[in-house]
């Protein structure tokens, strides 16, 4: 019996050391929508720098918000990445997120790009890039002018020509927030009957599909979002590169209030267990590095305030830049119930 005892105690010991190196193990555990290959070395580089590792569940905007309820405390969530304003905010509404303070992030981030202040003087999300709502038109129909702003979508001239995916998709959600913001309900349920009098087909597909339609003569004009635009023009296939040459863009609204700017943005989920490893991650995507990947990586634009990006494709549709429209977030959220029952009145699927 004697001459097991060493044997037991190193086993013990070697138990002991193994629990106390994976208690002292940091680890983040992310839910993220962003489901793009490049944000790949997005979390890579973070662990490099920090020793942090990254345990992270992919679902859409509203798997993790329904997973995040159905988790309640138990939820192992320290950040959230969400790739929707609209969904941003119902998560704020809903006590998800936890609001925090950090002066890198709020000298970093446009305040109409983060949640309000909280009561404890936090904030419970931050924009991290933006994606502008573009229409792409077929040029040997229609010229800019014609579709310079989103009002003109609902113009009877365009009779017919109009192609968009689902008006209960979130990104089309939050640009009907926006206009909701800028014209009133009113008129905004007007100019959502015009889009619906004005389409060449039923809804469907998403954004890229969108511009293959135009540039394939289906439609006339199209909304879709900058990024997926911007990877058609990277493309190493001919075939998406000729696409986009069929096509003309318009950043709408140059003239008015600008072009409607969708963000996606991150938390520090409500019951996190590693705040202080979640803050940093956040600061660690305002960073220059990190927002330079968004532009590079994935064509979206960087919001932190004075950095600079080299992305071909972005800077040939916008000339550069443009104007972007500044109302707050939390407004585009508030009227998403109301936008929602204007599709449902005016027969938009």
């Amino acid at each position: 019996m004697v001459s097991f005892l060493p044997r037991i105690l190193a086993l013990l010991v070697a138990c002991m050391m193994a629990f106390a190196a994976h208690a002292q193990e940091k680890i983040l555990n992310i839910y993220s929508a962003r489901h793009y290959p490049t944000d790949e070395a997005l979390y890579s580089d973070f662990t490099k720098a920090t020793g942090i590792r990254i345990q992270r569940v992919d679902a859409d905007d509203a798997g993790i918000l329904a997973r995040l309820k159905a988790e309640g405390t138990a939820s192992p969530a320290d950040v959230i990445l969400l790739v929707d304003a609209s969904r941003l905010w119902r998560a704020e509404m809903d006590g998800l997120f936890l609001p925090i303070k950090s002066a890198k992030l709020e000298d970093a981030i446009p305040a109409q790009l983060r949640a309000q202040a909280a009561e404890n003087g936090g904030t419970s999300w931050f924009g991290l890039s933006t994606r502008a709502r573009l229409v792409v038109y077929d040029k040997s129909k229609f010229t800019k002018s014609d579709v310079d702003s989103y009002e003109k979508l609902a113009d009877p001239k365009l009779k017919g020509q109009l192609c968009i995916r689902s008006g209960s998709h979130p990104y089309n959600l939050s640009l009907f927030g926006a206009m909701t913001e800028h014209l009133g309900p009113v008129k905004t349920e007007v100019w959502l009957k015009g889009l619906v009098d004005n389409m060449a087909r039923t809804p469907k597909g998403g954004d890229t599909d969108q511009i293959k339609s135009v540039a394939a003569g289906e439609c006339g004009v199209a909304l879709t979002n900058s990024y997926y635009l911007a990877r058609l023009m990277r493309s190493s296939n001919p075939a998406d590169r000729a696409v986009t040459e069929k096509i003309g863009v318009s950043f709408p609204n140059q003239a008015s209030w600008g072009t409607h700017v969708n963000i996606a943005g991150g938390a520090v989920a409500k019951h996190a267990k590693n705040v202080d490893h979640a803050i940093r991650f956040l600061e660690y995507l305002a960073s220059p590095a990190a927002q330079n990947h968004f532009a590079n990586g994935n064509n979206e634009w960087p919001v932190a305030k004075g950095v600079s990006f080299d992305n071909p494709a972005l800077k040939a549709m916008s000339g550069g830049t443009f104007k972007s429209e500044l109302i707050p977030i939390s407004a585009v959220g508030m009227h998403q119930i109301k936008v929602q029952q204007m599709l449902d009145r005016v027969g938009f699927k």
